[in-house]
């Protein structure tokens, strides 16, 4: 019987790796679509769950605004679960340098940073599905616990106001300390960067508020209710309760939000989970994570790393990272990916 040959390259052991789809001719066409629904130009920002809101979108946006140009009217599509709010207002402060009036699309999750993004546009479309999120600020510090997986976790004023407000409530008038206790399991630095953080959190919707907000007073009751009004950080704020809280929110028509399910399942399909396993310790990721679209134009970043997982640490560590931002565009028929750079 004839021996089945065995790969003698280990290149040829390994996995092929798996390439998201470039799809940006499904995209333009329904972007395109968009801007004549709405009478005015269409830019988009997406997140898949690994993508998030960063310093580096500032510069991909600034990419996108060139392209468009400036103009009076703009509606910017926002599809995401947060990250950095620092971001999120430098983002804000270069929209409002090219449109004089934005609207903000948010037919799925716009949470945490995003809402803060939200915050800076003159009205917020709202579908069914939609809706905004609380954005009291949680931090992971070098010095904060660490979980099973030997990963830092992230530490929100909320969590510890209620652990000691809860050991005041008990105490029932005794002198104990509640900070001598917690001590042994968050180090005090880490209890001031996240009070530090917060009040940062309350500055940056105040700021991003007065973009367009002249009423200081509403502007400061928004920022206190998202900071400080809600029991969790994912607390869905939908339509009716963005409304109460002050926010220029409305129901976003049918037919739009039709079009931006149709790109965001697009959208989908290049974000989807494009990881391999080589083996129990090794692995590649080339998932897309961000996405950032203009008449003409596509920007974004996409994962190109491997992952080893160190047993003695208990922890995964990137390797070979090749990572890093890229555009699409299309010429004579085909679509042009080539490398973005941003710094």
């Amino acid at each position: 019987m004839a021996r089945k040959r065995e790969a003698t390259n280990p290149e040829e052991a390994k996995p092929k790796v798996i390439k998201p789809p470039m799809l940006l001719e499904k995209t333009q066409v329904i972007l395109k679509q968009l801007e004549v629904a709405l009478d005015q130009p269409v830019i988009t920002y997406w997140n898949s769950n690994k993508g998030s809101i960063c310093h580096n979108d500032v510069s991909g946006l600034y990419g996108l605004l060139q392209s468009v140009g400036k103009v009076d009217r703009l509606c910017l599509f926002i599809k995401s679960d947060g990250g950095n709010g620092q971001a999120s207002l430098r983002m804000v402060n270069l929209l409002r340098q090219y449109v004089k009036r934005l609207t903000v699309l948010a037919p799925f999750e716009c949470q945490s940073a995003a809402t803060m993004l939200a915050l800076g546009a003159d009205n917020i479309l709202m579908g069914p599905l939609a809706h905004l999120s609380a954005v009291d600020t949680s931090l992971t510090h070098d010095l904060s616990p660490i979980d099973r997986d030997n990963d830092r976790v992230s530490v929100s004023q909320d969590e510890l106001q209620r652990v000691i407000n809860l050991w005041r409530r008990q105490a029932r008038g005794e002198k104990s300390n509640p900070y001598g206790a917690l001590f042994q399991y968050v180090h005090p630095l880490v209890i001031g960067a996240v009070d530090r953080s917060s009040a940062l959190s309350t500055k940056l919707c105040l700021e991003i508020l007065s973009y367009h907000l002249k009423d200081a007073q509403k502007a400061k009751k928004i920022s206190n209710v998202l900071n400080s009004g809600y029991p969790s950080h994912s607390y869905p704020i939908t339509l009716r309760e963005a409304q109460r809280i002050g926010l220029h929110a409305e129901s976003m028509e049918d037919s739009v939000n039709h079009l931006l399910f149709e790109l965001n399942a697009v959208y989908a399909e290049m974000g989807q989970n494009a990881y391999v396993d080589y083996d129990a310790r090794n692995a590649h990721d080339n998932s897309i994570s961000n996405i950032m679209e203009a008449n003409g134009l596509q920007i974004f970043f996409q994962l190109d790393k491997d992952w080893h997982y160190r047993a003695e640490e208990r922890r995964w560590v990137a390797l070979n990272d090749k990572s890093g931002w890229k555009k699409a565009q299309i010429a004579a028929g085909k679509i042009s990916v080539t490398t973005f750079h941003i710094r």
